[in-house]
């Protein structure tokens, strides 16, 4: 009877329905090498993508914001903060793109979008709807079963961690869509206005299972972007 119950337990936590978690936001309140929020992604192989999302920390260490990893590769679409004032990382593929100069206050609600086109191979980081020059990234398809983290910087599969890269604070809104956002969109979407949600990761209709100490609590972004 006990290993039946277990295995209800097990099958429900795999098996569970989406969320949509519209009015909501994970909080990360602890510097960890656990703590994490796993979301599945609806699909896999891509040849552009966009991440968008909402987050606060006081940090001001290195962070991850975003982290995918495939059996591939470690850093498939790595979106990350880095020490230096104003300075984010994207890594698509392990070939690493770094933005100066952005907008980078601790205790402020920040509203950032990264696009990756594989054609061109460009990329761009948009903050509260202002975009970043655009610089070379990876050529190619993402190709491989994605796990997609936030609260971690993988450096396996949902591995690898390292406490001094992980996040503390809030995040909120997660988005990501198999395509490049115009930029109309990418400013709906800063602005808190009607934007089309993500084919890939929905906030709306989220697939997620939560490790260690994450809490879903109420957002606290109300009328920040508009």
């Amino acid at each position: 009877m006990q290993l039946l119950l277990i295995a209800s337990v097990l099958f429900t936590a795999c098996c569970a329905a989406p969320q949509d978690l519209s009015g909501k936001m994970f909080t990360f309140p602890v510097e960890s090498k656990v703590a994490r929020a796993r979301l599945l992604p609806s699909g896999n192989n891509f040849t552009s993508a966009t991440v968008c999302l909402r987050f606060f920390t006081d940090l001001t260490r290195n962070y991850a914001i975003f982290s995918t990893a495939s059996t591939v590769n470690s850093n498939d679409f790595l979106i990350f903060k880095n020490a230096d004032k104003g300075s984010f990382l994207v890594n698509i593929r392990s070939q690493s793109s770094t933005f100066n100069g952005l907008p980078d206050e601790p205790n402020t609600w920040y509203s950032i979008c990264s696009t990756w086109d594989s054609n061109s191979g460009l990329v761009q980081v948009w903050i509260n709807g202002n975009p970043s020059t655009r610089k070379i990234g990876f050529k190619g398809n993402l190709v491989g079963e994605l796990n997609i983290v936030l609260g971690q910087e993988q450096d396996s599969v949902d591995g690898g961690f390292n406490a001094k890269q992980s996040f503390v604070g809030m995040i909120t809104d997660v988005h990501m869509w198999d395509y490049v956002l115009s930029a109309c969109e990418i400013q709906r979407f800063a602005n808190d206005l009607n934007f089309t949600p993500g084919d890939v990761i929905n906030w709306r209709a989220l697939d997620f299972t939560i490790v260690g100490d994450v809490v879903i609590e109420d957002s606290q972004t109300n009328g920040c972007f508009h």
